[in-house]
């Protein structure tokens, strides 16, 4: 791909191959198309990239690898702690008697 107008065409033309997920031009002089999809057929898709823009070759196919999840520790639940016992205790009771006052 010399110029930016093939380049466009080749990725309009991988745009609409079936399964592709996502495209990119990468290299170094940005001559290399890299697609990511399930299910593309790469030779189909190099035969298409060869009758409309001339020169087209298969690099590499790899299969995609998703990171491995870590399963998470779920943490214990919490032992729920009771507040101590609150006992209330009524006041005293307290009467005031006065003697009445003679004089």
């Amino acid at each position: 791909m010399s110029c930016d107008k093939s380049r466009s065409k080749a990725l309009t033309l991988a745009a609409k191959a079936a399964g592709v997920t996502s495209m990119g031009i990468t290299g170094d002089a940005r001559d290399q198309l890299e697609v990511v999809g399930d299910g593309v057929d790469p030779v189909c898709l190099v035969s298409c990239l060869r009758k409309k823009l001339g020169h087209a070759q298969i690099v590499k196919v790899e299969e995609v690898k998703k990171p491995e999840e870590k399963k998470k520790d779920e943490p214990k639940p919490a032992v729920p702690v009771h507040p101590p016992p609150y006992y209330f205790y009524p006041p005293s009771s307290y009467y005031h008697h006065q003697y009445p006052l003679y004089f």
